[in-house]
């Protein structure tokens, strides 16, 4: 077994790509594709952020919404895919949307029980893929 000891990792053809082989040997993947750009953990209840990475800070927009601020932007054309979960409390179920907030800066997602109304829900979470500005 080896070991590597790296602080950076830069590619040889293009400092920004490293493809690295599958499972099975025969495909492969891009390093940074498939990295999460930003995540984060957080309270719709008192908007407090449990835990997170590339987010500076949140914002209430309304009941059930919670806008993400980004440390480090995102691409500029917006074009890019945030996922978001939480934890049923009740017997409603839990439907969540995107508001359509998809800038390079910050995301603006929504929780909402299955009848579609807005609840404020906690814990909320939010993962980021896709492509830094």
């Amino acid at each position: 077994m080896s070991t590597l000891k790296a602080n950076t990792l830069t590619g040889t053809t293009s400092a920004g790509s490293i493809v690295v082989t599958g499972e099975g040997g025969s495909t492969t993947t891009n390093l940074q594709q498939g990295l999460a750009k930003a995540f984060c953990l957080a309270s719709m209840a008192d908007n407090s952020i449990y835990d997170s990475f590339n987010i500076s800070s949140i914002d209430d927009d309304a009941t059930g919404q919670l806008g993400f601020n980004y440390t480090n932007n995102m691409r500029a054309n917006g074009v890019y895919a945030p996922q978001v979960t939480g934890v049923v409390s009740d017997s409603t179920g839990f439907n969540s949307t995107g508001t359509g907030d998809i800038l390079s800066d910050q995301v603006t997602m929504q929780a909402a029980d299955t009848n579609g109304t807005a609840y404020d829900m906690n814990p909320f979470s939010l993962t980021v893929h896709g492509d830094l500005a």
